[in-house]
C-alpha cells in the first residue's frame, strides 16, 4: 500500500487548503449559521475542485474534506460528491451520466444521500416510494436526493418537484439538515430498470424522500413527486465479488465521512495546541505539563488513527480492491475516536471550552454529529465482524 498523494490530488488538497484557509473564517462561520456558506462553495466549484473528484478519486477527496474539516467549512462537498457525482459516475447509465453529471461538477446541482437502515422508505410494486428519513444532512441545499428504499435499490429524487416534502428540524447539526417524507412517490432506479434490489447490511446513512408525510400516504390533495432509479446490472455482487450499488454507494460514504472527521480532529487539535502553548499557569506555559502532554498525544495518535485507515479504504476503493471492511474499519474509529480527540480538544481549553461561541465549540458539534452519521461505533463492529466471519480473511 501507498498512500503518497499524486501529483494531482496534492494539487487539488493544496487549492482547497488556501481557499478554506482565505474564506472559511470564524466571522462567515456564525454568519452561515446552519447553512451553506454560499460564496465559499461557488468559489470551490470556480476552481473546479468537485469535478476533480473524478479524476482524483476517493483518495483525493478523502484529502479534500480533511482540509474541510481542519476550517469546518459550511460546504456540501461530502454529500454532493458520494451521493451525486461519484454514485451517478459509478453507477448511473450512460444518459444519466451526461444529463447528471455536469452540474454536479460545477456545482449547480447539490446532492444529499437518504439511506434509511430499517426499511423507513419502501417501494411498491408500481415503483412509487413512500415514507420518511428523520434527519438528511445539507437536504435544505439539495436539488437531488439519493434515496434507498427497504431493499437497498437507490433512486433519485428531484428537491424541486412539489411532491417533494422537505420539513425543518430542531438539531445542533453544523450543516443545513432537515427531514425527507415521501409519498407515493413514481420512481425509477438509477441504471434502469434491470437495476439490482439486493438487500446489503449497513447502519443508516441520512437521506431524504419525496411526497407527503406518512398521514397523507394516498392523499389527492399533493401531487405525487417523480424519481429516477439508480443502480444498473453493472453495479449488482457478482463473480467478481464487487458490492451492489447500495453497498459501494454506503461504503465510499463511510470512507468520505471518515476522512472529514479526521480533518476535524486535526483542526481541534491545532486549536487544543496553540492554546495551551499560548497560555500560562503558575509562570509555566500549559503545554509543559504532563497531564496535558499526554492528553494531546492520545488525541493525536486517535486522530492519525481515523487518517490512515480513512486513507487505506480509499486506496484499495482507488486500486479496485475489496475495501467494505477497510471502510467500517475507517467508520468505527472515526465514530469512537474521534469523539475522544474533540472532547480532549474543548477540555484542554479549559473554561474557554465552555464557551458555545468559541472556534472550538464548532468542532465539538461537527465530531459528535459526525460520530452519529456514520453510525454508533458498537454496531459499526457489529457489522464488521460479521462481515469478517462471512467473507473470511483477505
Amino acid at each position: 500500500m501507498d498512500f503518497t498523494p499524486s501529483e494531482e490530488q496534492t494539487e487539488a488538497q493544496g487549492l482547497a487548503a488556501r481557499i478554506l484557509g482565505d474564506l472559511s473564517t470564524h466571522d462567515r462561520l456564525v454568519a452561515a449559521g446552519t447553512g451553506t456558506d454560499a460564496g465559499l462553495w461557488k468559489e470551490l466549484c470556480a476552481a473546479g475542485l468537485p469535478a476533480a473528484v473524478e479524476e482524483t478519486g476517493l483518495l483525493g477527496l478523502v484529502l479534500l474534506l480533511e482540509e474541510q474539516g481542519r476550517t469546518t467549512a459550511q460546504v456540501p462537498l461530502a454529500s454532493s460528491a458520494v451521493y451525486g457525482l461519484l454514485a451517478v459516475a459509478r453507477h448511473g447509465t450512460d444518459e444519466q451520466r451526461a444529463r447528471l453529471l455536469p452540474a454536479f461538477r460545477d456545482g449547480t446541482a447539490v446532492a444529499a444521500g437518504a439511506f434509511p437502515g430499517r426499511g423507513t422508505v419502501r417501494a411498491e410494486g408500481d415503483a412509487r416510494l413512500s415514507g420518511t428519513v428523520a434527519v438528511v444532512p445539507w437536504l435544505r441545499d439539495a436539488t437531488h436526493v439519493l434515496v434507498a428504499d427497504a431493499d437497498r435499490a437507490l433512486w433519485f429524487v428531484t428537491t424541486a418537484d412539489p411532491g417533494v416534502l422537505i420539513e425543518p428540524v430542531e438539531t445542533t447539526a453544523p450543516w443545513s439538515a432537515g427531514r425527507l417524507v415521501l409519498s407515493g412517490a413514481p420512481a425509477e432506479r438509477l441504471g434502469g430498470p434491470a437495476a439490482s434490489q439486493e438487500a446489503t447490511r449497513g447502519p443508516a446513512t441520512p437521506g431524504e424522500g419525496t411526497g407527503g408525510s406518512e398521514a397523507c400516504a394516498g392523499s389527492t390533495e399533493r401531487p405525487d413527486a417523480s424519481g429516477e432509479a439508480t443502480g444498473g446490472p453493472a453495479a449488482c455482487a457478482g463473480a467478481t465479488g464487487r458490492p451492489g450499488a447500495y453497498a459501494d454507494v454506503l461504503a465510499i460514504a463511510r470512507t468520505a465521512f471518515a476522512g472529514l472527521q479526521a480533518g476535524v480532529c486535526a483542526g481541534s487539535l491545532a486549536r487544543a495546541i496553540a492554546h495551551t502553548a499560548g497560555r500560562q499557569q503558575f509562570g509555566r506555559p500549559l503545554d509543559h505539563r504532563q497531564a496535558v502532554l499526554l492528553r494531546a498525544a492520545d488525541a493525536y495518535m486517535d486522530t492519525e488513527a481515523i487518517r490512515v485507515t480513512a486513507y487505506e479504504a480509499a486506496w484499495r476503493h482507488d486500486a479496485g480492491l475489496p475495501y467494505a471492511a477497510q471502510a467500517l474499519t475507517a467508520a468505527w474509529w472515526a465514530s469512537e475516536a474521534g469523539k475522544r480527540v474533540v472532547h480532549a480538544g474543548q477540555h484542554l481549553h479549559g473554561g474557554t471550552g465552555a464557551d458555545l461561541d468559541h472556534p472550538v465549540h464548532r468542532h465539538f458539534l461537527w465530531g459528535r454529529q459526525l460520530d452519529a452519521h456514520l453510525g454508533c461505533g458498537s454496531e459499526v463492529l457489529q457489522e464488521l465482524g460479521e462481515l469478517l466471519v462471512k467473507e473470511g480473511p483477505e
